[in-house]
């Protein structure tokens, strides 16, 4: 099998959906004319194609955006009319709902379900940055001495964004909706595996009023357009959402030109489970967090930590849940769908094998349904048990639907646990005692923690972000406004 970006389609064919680049408000093909393969991960069949852009097509969108930037109405509109036209993109989000959601469903291989929750959080992006668009002032700072101080926030200029492909829906939404609203231009590298919603959002956006130039989308492979836009000396910031290795080569990049970044590096997000947590609460919430887009969400609570008393009633609860779920195609009712690619199926696999191999049990251990393609990605849900600690299964972090179950004896083993991994993106703690609740969310190296929950419908008003491995800055909430923007102090002596 290959991979979505390793294959070509033959000179003079046209797969079903022929799609292209958004540049300065136009529909572009690559300048080297070069196409990739788009395949259903359902079925591993080929259903579109975009344009594998490269060097010069940054060149020409970086372009567009620093003239929508430099010379364009976008960054000198009042804030107010700004959001209006973002509040536009909001309702044709919501109308274009469904075309959305098919998209997105068959380009990543989630299940419809899921797919129409991401399309009603990228609806929702626009809306909650509409409405804070002229809500972010500065202060004044009476130094006294005929002096007085203001600052101001503004935008960065040209901003970069690196989109993965397992939520192209909200990562477009996520990123440009709050640099929008900011008065930032922006140029989108969206992921070769899946990008076709990312392309039909900026065509929306061109509905909704944005500019041309103000939002463009360029779709190619990382190593190259990915790199060029990360070293591009006429981008002001970028952000980045990925693995830590790719993290460190867009920052040494980006900081060759002395470029600001926000960066989400992926987890390995520990789920504390308590003897006195309510367990029939717990399990679908926990169940999900581990097997939405088929694992292969950075947050995924892919470590169970269950106090010892109650290790064996949860470890029955869960392996009863676990061994009825059933993945399968993703325009059937199935828990979840297919992984993106062949490469990434492989790299869950191995996993896997690699668990076996070292003795760590399989507690339980999921279906794949009987009518889905043998060509499709599709990997069961797996839970093992007890999972050592310095194990790679207790460490590293998989991006499947794989859940690791770990053993602690009290609160502060717990905590020891859970921030033994190189990563701190989210956590869960699962108790009706306050006082551990609290004294345990505190005590996570974590950006986000949820006390009897996990997620919350997407969070966009919840800033967000990691510790450590996990990256630095923070996306989302009125947050993410301070970091697509600047301060400016102007100082006035005025006698």
């Amino acid at each position: 099998m290959t991979t979505a970006a390793q294959k070509q389609p033959a000179a003079g064919t046209e797969p079903l959906g022929h799609r292209q680049m958004i540049v300065d408000g136009r529909q572009v093909d690559a300048a080297a004319g070069a196409r990739i393969e788009m395949l259903c991960p359902s079925d591993g069949e080929v259903f579109a194609t975009i344009p594998r852009g490269g060097q010069e097509d940054v060149e020409k969108a970086v372009a567009a955006a620093r003239r929508a930037f430099d010379e364009g109405p976008w960054p000198r509109m009042p804030p107010a009319e700004r959001g209006r036209i973002l509040m536009k993109l909001s309702a044709l989000v919501a109308e274009h709902h469904e075309e959305l959601s098919q998209l997105d469903a068959r380009d990543v291989g989630k299940t419809i379900k899921s797919a129409r929750g991401d399309v009603t959080v990228l609806s929702r992006y626009y809306e909650f940055y509409a409405g804070a668009a002229d809500k972010t002032g500065g202060a004044t700072i009476p130094l006294g001495n005929g002096f007085t101080a203001m600052t101001f926030r503004e935008p960065h200029g040209v901003v970069g964004a690196i989109i993965p492909w397992n939520s192209p829906t909200q990562m477009t939404g996520r990123t440009s909706a709050p640099a929008l609203a900011m008065g930032n231009t922006m140029v989108i590298k969206a992921a070769e595996d899946a990008c076709l919603s990312a392309l039909r959002i900026a065509e929306l956006a061109l509905e909704a009023g944005v500019p041309p130039g103000v939002l463009n989308v360029v779709t190619g492979i990382g190593e190259e357009a990915g790199a060029a836009l990360s070293a591009h000396r006429d981008v002001d910031f970028i952000t980045f959402t990925g693995s830590p290795e790719v993290g460190t080569l867009v920052q040494k990049a980006a900081a060759d030109h002395h470029a600001a970044v926000t960066m989400e590096l992926g987890g390995k997000s520990p789920q504390i489970f308590f003897a006195d947590a309510d367990l029939e609460a717990a399990i679908p919430v926990i169940t999900n967090a581990i097997i939405v887009n088929s694992g292969q969400t950075c947050v995924a609570g892919s470590r169970l930590l269950v106090e010892e008393s109650a290790w064996d009633n949860v470890v029955a609860a869960f392996a009863a849940k676990f061994n009825s779920l059933v993945t399968g195609p993703h325009d059937g009712d199935f828990d979840f769908g297919a992984l993106i690619n062949a490469k990434q199926q492989g790299r869950v696999l191995r996993f896997i094998e690699r668990a076996k191999t070292n003795g760590i049990p399989i507690l339980a251990e999921g279906k794949i349904a009987p009518e889905a393609s043998p060509a499709g990605f599709f990997v069961p849900p797996v839970i093992f048990g007890p999972v050592p600690t310095d194990s790679e299964l207790g460490r590293e972090e998989v991006f499947g639907p794989v859940l690791s179950m770990i053993p602690f004896k009290d609160e502060a083993e717990a905590i020891r646990i859970a921030n033994g991994t190189d990563y701190g993106l989210g956590a869960g703690v699962w108790t009706k005692d306050g006082g551990p609740a609290l004294r345990v969310a505190h005590a996570v190296r974590s950006g986000q923690v949820y006390i009897n929950a996990f997620g919350a419908g997407g969070g966009v008003e919840l800033p967000f972000g990691g510790f450590k491995k996990s990256g630095h800055g923070r996306e989302k909430g009125l947050e993410a406004l301070h970091d697509f923007s600047t301060t400016k102090t102007i100082i006035i002596n005025h006698g």
